[in-house]
């Protein structure tokens, strides 16, 4: 049995992209360990991980063989009455199969089976030194890597995400003396770009975490971001209040800095009039910064940035972080103030000039068709009917807003601003922003009645519309995101409690879009008929069958009702209901079969 030892291969490189990093860790991670197990060589895992930081992807592996296991091998050759002479003697296919095998035939064994016995060779061949299989496990483990945009340096041939400028490559406390990317494997590896002078030199792959801890450098990005989470809340603390800390926000900032350090800021209180949501979207989006709430969940003038040095001028850091936000706090007060001026009545005159699909109209056709919906879906649900319409017919206005320009993940936020600003009821200003709701998976339903109806009606459209145009999802591609409308629609039916067929709602937003394809149909006709008679030709063929035909079928009410059911599969599969449950209620309401 071969010895283990540690492994360490570092790869340093200039700064990494941000959101590839990640990634790239993983896959180096795994192409190593692949490309190892691939060639027989054991490998004593433990809790091995990936290790990155924006200069540096790492593999450290606690025990791995020094040679791969004896390599056994057995070549079946001829049998003996074709290898053998009347005296014994090896014939052309004899010779010919020892001489391949590279002994005398003489070394051959013999094996038997049901057709008679026959030369076999078998050998034993040493396994291989793992140091000397390191650098084509290397190169493999590179070339599977997922690298967005591969760039080239100096006059290498090579490519990778970033330009290499060291190698660590120790196998016990032995180097391996192999190159890769240009670069030759060593035992030095580099600290902190400012914070640490010269080189780090490591006995060992065990002193690899310490000794760049010592160098500060937190290798690990669990390490990061344990560091990142505890300063940012004790930041806020020190604030009075709390922090905001978004997952995606946490990730990226993990992996912008080796040796994070939380810097407390503010900004002036007058940008507090815009809605803090703008101003939290610009300060994790565009900045990476954490924004400090009071205890109601307000936004404060306070927020954290994460600074890559522990300075010993934290004010002056802090300072340069808060001329970075301020003129984007302008820009979107700007926004705000103009859009208020506007108003959320005027900003919907452009949208019938907004296409929202081009065999389903324009955005203002879309809403004409939800605000239908949505005044007869609420007083199933004892929602008011006319707010719901009211607030239907405002939802998309903010489109056309200039915050919702500048930052779409806004829309129906702003809506609710505006709307509010506007001086509509609040059960109005709430529905606009809640008819997104969920807006994404996992993600709360609307809470209020009015929002519900408007969720609803919403994606009963957008469902009815997709199938219509022909835009079912086929394997990957979903460009209406059919599947997340049919399960919020679902969810928001179910979990509001709400008896509403579903059946019958299908069928009336089938006949909402076929009432506006008519119309549209018969200005077409119009125009296309006077054409003709100006030319004293018939009607075009193709003009004349698309006026006769229905743009959304009825056997597609069917099909999306299908459709939603098996979106619930999963949705009740992650609550624990067996799939021979879901599937033996679902068998009662599927309608795939019937004529709706």
């Amino acid at each position: 049995m071969s010895e283990h030892l540690p492994l360490l291969i570092e790869l340093g490189t200039e700064e990494l992209p941000v959101k590839a990093l990640p990634g790239l860790a993983q896959a180096f991670f795994d192409g190593v360990l692949s490309g190892l197990e691939k060639r027989g060589v054991a490998v004593t895992r433990g809790d091995a991980k990936p290790l990155s930081t924006p200069r540096r992807l790492a593999v450290l592996l606690p025990g791995v063989a020094t040679e791969q296991p004896e390599q056994r091998s057995e070549v079946l050759g001829p049998y003996l009455n074709i290898a053998l002479d009347a005296e014994g003697q090896p014939t052309k296919a004899l010779a010919g199969f020892a001489a391949k095998a590279g002994i005398d035939w003489t070394a051959l064994e013999r094996t038997s089976d049901a057709k008679g016995e026959r030369f076999v060779h078998r050998a034993v061949t040493p396994g291989a030194r793992t140091a000397d299989l390191l650098s084509e496990i290397l190169r493999e483990a590179i070339a599977a890597m997922p690298i967005p945009k591969p760039m080239r340096w100096g006059a290498h041939e090579y490519a990778f995400a970033r330009p290499v400028q060291w190698l660590v490559l120790l196998f016990g406390s032995e180097v391996i003396p192999a190159e890769l990317l240009g670069v030759r494997g060593d035992r030095i590896t580099r600290g902190h770009r400012f914070m640490h002078e010269g080189a780090v030199s490591l006995a060992a792959p065990g002193d690899y975490v310490d000794a760049l801890r010592a160098a500060h450098v937190l290798v690990d990005p669990d390490a990061r971001r344990a560091r990142i989470v505890d300063e940012v809340q004790a930041a806020a603390r020190q604030a009075g209040g709390s922090a905001r800390i978004s997952d995606d926000n946490l990730e990226q900032v993990v992996n912008l800095v080796e040796w994070p350090a939380a810097v407390l800021c503010s900004f002036e209180r007058d940008f507090l009039a815009v809605p803090q949501e703008a101003l939290i979207e610009t300060m994790e989006i565009n900045q990476k910064f954490f924004p400090v709430l009071d205890d109601g969940g307000t936004l404060t003038e306070q927020f954290i940035g994460i600074a890559n040095i522990h300075s010993k001028d934290v004010a002056e850091v802090a300072k340069g972080y808060e001329r970075v936000i301020r003129p984007r706090f302008a820009d979107a007060k700007f926004f705000f103030d103009e859009d208020l001026k506007q108003g959320l009545q005027a900003m919907g005159e452009g949208l019938s000039s907004v296409t929202y699909q081009a065999k389903l109209g324009s955005v203002a056709d879309k809403v004409a068709r939800v605000a239908a919906l949505a005044e007869a879906i609420a007083p199933q649900v004892g929602a008011d009917p006319a707010q719901a319409r009211r607030a239907a017919e405002l939802a998309k206005n903010d489109l056309q807003s200039r915050m919702v320009n500048e930052f779409p993940e806004l829309q129906g936020i702003a809506g609710r601003h505006y709307a509010k600003a506007a001086g509509e009821p609040s059960e109005i200003s709430l529905a606009i922003d809640e008819a997104y709701q969920p807006r994404f998976a996992g993600d709360d339903i609307a809470l209020s009645p009015l929002g519900k109806v408007l969720a609803i009606a919403e994606r009963l459209d957008t469902l009815a519309g997709g199938f219509a145009a022909g835009l079912k999802p086929t394997g990957n591609k979903d460009p209406f995101a059919l599947r997340r409308n049919a399960l919020g629609l679902a969810r928001t039916v179910i979990e509001s409690g709400f008896d509403l067929d579903l059946k019958k709602l299908l069928v009336e937003a089938r006949n909402q879009i076929n009432v506006q394809a008519s119309a549209r149909q018969t200005l077409k006709t119009e125009a296309a008929l006077s054409k003709a008679k100006d030319a004293g030709a018939a009607l075009p063929k193709s003009v004349e069958k698309e006026a006769h035909t229905a743009l959304a079928q009825s056997g597609q009410d069917a099909e999306i009702f299908d459709f939603i059911l098996d979106r619930l599969r999963g949705y009740y599969a992650d609550k624990g209901v067996p799939a021979t449950h879901f599937n033996a209620v679902a068998a009662l309401f599927s309608v795939t079969s019937e004529a709706v």
